[in-house]
């Protein structure tokens, strides 16, 4: 597979495990996801900036870049293919450094860019990037996920998009989510969120 198609897969899993963690974090609340809202029938008040897509793509593609850039740095290191099975606490290091670096770039590129942040990118920047690595370190067992699928639902299920990757994808997304930004349930919602959730304070 070329590292074009392998990057584009993994961007592609990210988003689809983005938003399912969405479900996970927020089973009963209405999320705002900017210009598609229109499409569920919910009102639209910012199309990208600060919305649930604007998250969605641009940490997946951030992820995607530094998660295959972890991977070549450690395998030129290890002088080895990087497999957990084999070198288990290099894989645990690269899951934190490639989570933490990408989310870190995608928060650096929403500081720089979000209008929200005018004024107080820096401050936004320098906040954002805390929450991701107290956030990173809750992702420690996304390498075990598909160990324990094969342990459950055999070999097959534990190498399997779905059990190897979907699903371990997913599960960090809502732990570094939802511990990092303590975004659960009614908590980490943004403004129009909390409109659509009938929670703003009159």
């Amino acid at each position: 597979m070329s590292i074009a198609k392998a990057v584009g897969t993994t961007f592609g899993t990210y988003m689809i495990a983005d938003y399912l963690s969405n479900y996970l974090q927020h089973p009963n609340q209405s999320m705002d996801y900017g210009i598609f809202n229109g499409l569920i029938g919910r009102e639209i008040d910012k199309k990208w900036w600060g919305t649930r897509t604007e998250h969605i793509v641009g940490v997946a593609a951030c992820l995607a870049v530094t998660d295959h850039a972890s991977q070549a740095i450690f395998e030129k290191v290890l002088k080895k293919p990087l497999c957990f099975t084999k070198s288990p606490a290099p894989f645990v290091a690269h899951t934190f450094f490639f989570i933490f670096t990408g989310v870190t770039a995608y928060c650096g590129i929403d500081a720089a860019l979000n209008p929200a942040h005018e004024g107080k990118r820096m401050e936004t920047f320098n906040d954002e990037t805390y929450n991701t690595y107290v956030g990173t370190n809750t992702a420690w067992f996304e390498p075990y996920v598909p160990v324990a699928v094969a342990k459950v639902a055999g070999t097959a299920a534990g190498s399997s998009w779905l059990g190897g990757s979907l699903l371990p994808a997913t599960l960090a997304y809502a732990t570094v989510k939802g511990v990092g930004w303590t975004d659960w349930g009614n908590r980490g919602l943004n403004d129009h969120e909390m409109k659509l959730n009938g929670l703003l304070k009159k």
